[in-house]
C-alpha cells in the first residue's frame, strides 16, 4: 500500500514537471512580440521563433500585435473658425515599433491615441473656415498624422496614415451648400447654353461664308471656262475662214494655171474678166469701182458692137 502511495506521489511530481517545463516553453508567432518580466522587473522582449523562461521567476507580461492596426473613432464635434458646429470622424492607422514602450509607456494606448485625435482634431479645425475644412481634407489629414505621430513615439506607436472619414456640418449649412450648388449649376447650365448657341451661330455664319466664297469661285471659274471656250470657238472659226481663203486662193491659182498651160489669148482673158465682173455685179453691194483696164474693155467692146452694125 505504502509503495502504490509513493508511486502515485512520484507520477503526480513527474507530471507537475513536465507541466512546469512545457510552461516555460514559449513560441512567439510571426508579427508578434513578447514582453518578458522577471520579478516584476522588464528582462527582454521576445521575437518571433522559440524561447524559454525560468519557472516562477520570468512571466510574460504582455502579447504585443506588430500588424498595422486600424482604430475608428466615433465623431467628434468641432468648431470652425467662423464658428460652425460639425461633427467629424477620423480612421487612424497605426503600428506598435517598440513593444517595451507599448508595455510601460500608457495605461491605455487605444484610448489615449483616440483622445489625442480628438484634441489634435479640434485644433487643426479650429484655425480653418467652413469651405476650407471641406477642401482641405488631405492637408487636415497630414497634419493630424504628423502631429499625433510625434506625439505617440514616447509609447513606441508610430501614426503611419489618418483619414477623415466623413464631415457632416449642420442641417442648415447643408440646405444652404445645396442651393448654392443648386444656383452655381444653373448658372454654369447658362453659360453653357449661351457658348452653344453662340458658336452654333459662329459656325452657321461660317457656313454662309464659305457657301459664298464656294459660289463666287464657281461662277468665276464657268466665266473663265466660258471666255476659255467661246476664245476656241473663235479661233477654230478664224482658222476655218483661213482654210477657206487658202481654199479660194489655192482654186484661183489652179485656174490660173490651168488657163495659162492651155494657151489662152488676151481675148479669152478679157472674156473671163468680164464673167468675174459680171458675178460681183450679182451682189447687194450699193457701190462697185470699175478698175479702169475693165472701162477699157467696155468702150472696146462698144465699139466693136457698133462695127458689127454698120454693115458699110
Amino acid at each position: 500500500m505504502g509503495r502504490y502511495v509513493v508511486s502515485i506521489v512520484l507520477i503526480i511530481l513527474i507530471i507537475l514537471i513536465l507541466g512546469i517545463i512545457v510552461s516555460c516553453i514559449k513560441i512567439v508567432p510571426q508579427a508578434f512580440a513578447y514582453v518578458v518580466e522577471r520579478l516584476g522587473a522588464y528582462q527582454s522582449t521576445w521575437q518571433t521563433g522559440l524561447h524559454f523562461k525560468l519557472p516562477f521567476i520570468d512571466r510574460v507580461a504582455r502579447r504585443v500585435n506588430l500588424k498595422e492596426q486600424v482604430c475608428d473613432f466615433p465623431p467628434q464635434p468641432v468648431i470652425t473658425r467662423d464658428n460652425v458646429t460639425m461633427q467629424i470622424d477620423s480612421i487612424v492607422f497605426f503600428m506598435i515599433t517598440d513593444p517595451r514602450l507599448f508595455a510601460y509607456g500608457v495605461e491605455n494606448p487605444i484610448m489615449a491615441i483616440e483622445n489625442l485625435t480628438a484634441t489634435t482634431l479640434r485644433n487643426i479645425i479650429g484655425e480653418m473656415e467652413l469651405d476650407q475644412t471641406l477642401t482641405s481634407r488631405e492637408t487636415i489629414n497630414t497634419q493630424m498624422r504628423s502631429l499625433l505621430d510625434v506625439a505617440t513615439d514616447p509609447w513606441g506607436i508610430k501614426v503611419t496614415r489618418v483619414e477623415l472619414k466623413n464631415i457632416t456640418p449642420p442641417a442648415a449649412i447643408r440646405e444652404a451648400m445645396e442651393k448654392q450648388m443648386k444656383a452655381e449649376r444653373e448658372k454654369r447650365e447658362s453659360i453653357l447654353r449661351a457658348e452653344g448657341e453662340q458658336r452654333s451661330a459662329i459656325l452657321v455664319a461660317e457656313g454662309k461664308k464659305q457657301a459664298q466664297i464656294l459660289a463666287a469661285e464657281a461662277e468665276k471659274q464657268a466665266t473663265i471656262l466660258a471666255a476659255e471656250a467661246q476664245k476656241e470657238k473663235e479661233i477654230k472659226e478664224a482658222e476655218g475662214k483661213a482654210e477657206a481663203i487658202r481654199a479660194v486662193q489655192q482654186a484661183t491659182a489652179d485656174g490660173i494655171r490651168a488657163v495659162k498651160e492651155a494657151g489662152a489669148d488676151e481675148a479669152v482673158l478679157t472674156i473671163k474678166s468680164l464673167e468675174a465682173f459680171e458675178h460681183a455685179a450679182d451682189g447687194q453691194a450699193t457701190k462697185i469701182i470699175i478698175p479702169s483696164e475693165l472701162q477699157g474693155l467696155a468702150g472696146l467692146a462698144t465699139a466693136l458692137k457698133e462695127v458689127v452694125k454698120d454693115p458699110a
